[in-house]
């Protein structure tokens, strides 16, 4: 078995900003599918990327806080001005990396800070779509007479008469 070196252990924790990147880059990939979805209103595959999203948000949080023990561990905090700082120190070649951490985390809040107005506004919709049948089948009218068959009669006129 080799040797855990410094050398070692600085490729390792900056191999793990590679997984962290490409595991933000699935989730924006996630992330971008959900807005498709809540646009055109498939509710199908709005089930089906939940659970992905999901497990996605859990990695990518085991992911952040084992760069941050690791970045604590060598650094002595956890920070993101300490990870730039360090990477200069010790890796610099890795601060593309970091950096387009820093970019896809912020992208991928903006999508999902997007998804959430997104999901309010159809929210807010059926709401108000649910609050006006509620309103309907509560008047005396109704929409519908006790045989099903539209009740038209509300007016008191017919349909093209003026």
């Amino acid at each position: 078995m080799g040797k855990n070196t410094p050398a070692t252990a600085t490729v390792d924790f900056t191999s793990r900003l590679h997984t962290e990147r490409d595991a933000l880059k699935e989730f924006i990939t996630l992330l971008e599918s959900e807005q498709q979805a809540l646009i055109s209103g498939n509710t199908e595959q709005l089930l089906a990327l939940a659970d992905s999203k999901l497990l996605a948000a859990h990695g990518l949080s085991k992911l952040a806080n084992a760069r941050n023990d690791g970045l604590h561990a060598r650094a002595g905090k956890a920070e993101l001005s300490g990870m730039t700082a360090w990477l200069q120190a010790n890796a610099a070649n890795s601060l593309p990396v970091w950096h387009d951490i820093l970019q896809l985390a912020e992208q991928a809040q903006q999508l999902n800070r997007t998804n959430g107005l997104l999901i309010q506004t159809k929210l807010r919709h059926n709401q108000q779509a649910l609050m006006v049948l509620q309103n309907a089948a509560h008047s005396t009218n109704g929409l519908y007479g006790p045989d099903g068959q539209p009740n038209l009669s509300a007016s008191g006129r017919t349909l093209g008469s003026v």
